[in-house]
């Protein structure tokens, strides 16, 4: 395919579905960011600019169309100390320092190491956002008069009812649309996106981080910046693994980390902090029919007219309807498949998934549930790939002869069973290793099979080590002891 063909197909194959689902995207986006800035404790204009900055920019520079970045809650939860012990202009530093962190690592191409990340990981933390997502309307509906849960179920049922009529307009947008209509002409008395703050009234400006150019300063923005690109780029790329198993395409994990980097450096040069990419309103764009890039750009851009030119009439937006929205994007997210087949998918990948999902819930923080689930799953991969060593012993004819025939894989978490499956009793004369049908592949292997020979050899017998392959007999010949050291009386293994 051309470049000229990709970019239309990128950016014009189907522009009606991608500029209706950029207009709920926008509508959603606007309680999210008031709520994000609060939570990192600035301004409500702090977290719509860097929505809109964010959103525009990685239209054109992200790896995966129609996903959506903006401001986010794990990324706001975050700069809370920040903020309170240092102030605003030192998020701005930390966000841009956070930026330039996702470009070099975007450049270093390691956004596509995301695909060592596990099934089971990727499902507890679909499950554990779609929890979180749940759990961050209870505010809105805890202690509400009836009204305000006649209009969340009112909303439900034209999201859900809708589609079975029409799918020419997404029903969210829908909803949104008739219950916004209702509240204004009934005057019922209903928390709208107003009660959220008050949205700014200027375009962004310009603006440089005003800190000092110190060692002090990156001491303490350093840290948080770091934390921050980390979290970022987890929480996309997880993000873009999803929406590739939903649409069934590709994406370009390197570029979206070089293009979350260069958002984040936009972002607080234009007075927002720092963010990533949002599962929720990802979900609500493409299940809205987005598939292309302009539903990013169109969703950054309508948020700003919105917040600009329609405020009065945003401020108006029940957020029972808003409400109704999430509560949708989070029954969609949940991967309900995951909890029938708990009984008949293996022990350990339940439970990763379970720990993945448990921990992002009670502590709220995603790379914690995300590192817990990489590491457990890495543990149990090594545990099974441990128990392939096998070492056979072969009869031979020879009296005082051994021979092994070993097959699997030597590596540290395979050494010790292999190094406890020889036989060092009876003082053999001879003993021969055959490892055609094994690969070593670290330091603690070449050490398992020193520390077999010269068992051998303390008890004065020869050692034939033989059929390494070529990248074994390299890493032996580099770092291997057992050939290169002799006891008084002993033959060399070959």
């Amino acid at each position: 395919m051309s470049v000229f063909a990709s970019a239309r197909q990128q950016w014009l194959a189907n522009p009606r579905r991608d500029l209706l689902a950029g207009t709920v995207v926008a509508l959603a986006l606007i309680p999210e960011a008031i709520a994000f800035s609060i939570i990192a404790g600035v301004d409500p204009a702090v977290g719509l600019y860097a929505s809109f900055v964010i959103a525009v920019t990685i239209a054109f520079v992200g790896g995966r169309p129609a996903m959506i970045s903006a401001a986010t809650g794990a990324m706001a939860l975050l700069m809370v100390t920040l903020v309170r012990d240092h102030g605003l202009e030192y998020l701005f530093a930390a966000s841009l320092l956070c930026g330039l962190i996702q470009i070099v690592v975007g450049l270093a191409r390691l956004g596509r190491y995301i695909k060592f990340v596990s099934r089971s990981v990727m499902t507890g933390f679909v499950n554990s956002l779609a929890i979180l997502i749940f759990l961050a309307q209870m505010p809105e509906l805890i202690g509400a008069n009836w009204q305000t849960f006649a209009l969340v179920g009112a909303a439900l049922v034209i999201i859900y009812g809708l589609p079975r009529i029409t799918k020419a307009v997404p029903s969210p947008l829908v909803a949104i649309v008739l219950l916004s209509g209702f509240v204004i002409w009934s005057g019922v008395d209903v928390r709208t996106v107003g009660d959220m703050g008050q949205m700014p009234s200027t375009l962004p400006m310009f603006h440089i981080p005003n800190v000092p150019l110190t060692w002090e300063t990156l001491t303490i923005i350093g840290p948080v910046a770091a934390t921050l690109a980390f979290v970022g780029l987890l929480e996309s790329l997880l993000t873009a693994n999803l929406l590739d198993d939903i649409t069934d395409t590709p994406s370009d994990k390197d570029r979206e980390t070089r293009g979350q980097g260069i958002a984040n450096v936009l972002s607080p040069l234009f007075g927002g902090m720092a963010g990533c990419a949002m599962i929720g309103q990802s979900i609500i764009n493409v299940t809205s029919g987005a598939r292309g890039r302009l539903s990013t750009l169109w969703a950054g851009l309508f948020l700003l007219f919105l917040i600009l030119v329609l405020q009065d009439w945003v401020a108006r937006i029940p957020m029972a309807a808003l409400v109704a929205v999430m509560i949708m994007v989070s029954i969609g997210t949940f991967d309900w498949g995951s909890v029938l087949r708990l009984r008949s998918t293996p022990l350990q990948s339940s439970i990763v998934m379970v720990a993945t999902t448990a921990t992002v819930v009670l502590t709220h923080d995603l790379s914690k549930g995300v590192v817990l689930g990489v590491v457990l799953s890495a543990i149990f991969f090594m545990r099974k790939v441990g128990k392939t060593i096998v070492v056979e012993e072969i009869e031979t004819p020879e009296d005082g002869v051994l021979r092994y025939r070993v097959t699997g894989n030597l590596f540290f978490a395979s050494a010790d069973v292999f190094a406890a499956a020889f036989e060092y009793h009876g003082h053999p004369a001879r003993v021969q290793i055959d490892m055609s049908g094994a690969h070593l592949w670290d330091l603690t292997g070449v050490a398992a099979v020193d520390k077999v020979v010269f068992r051998y050899r303390r008890q004065g017998a020869e050692v034939d080590v033989s059929g390494m392959n070529k990248a074994a007999r390299t890493l032996v010949d580099r770092v291997g002891r057992h050939d290169k050291s002799h006891l008084p009386g002993a033959a060399a293994a070959h």
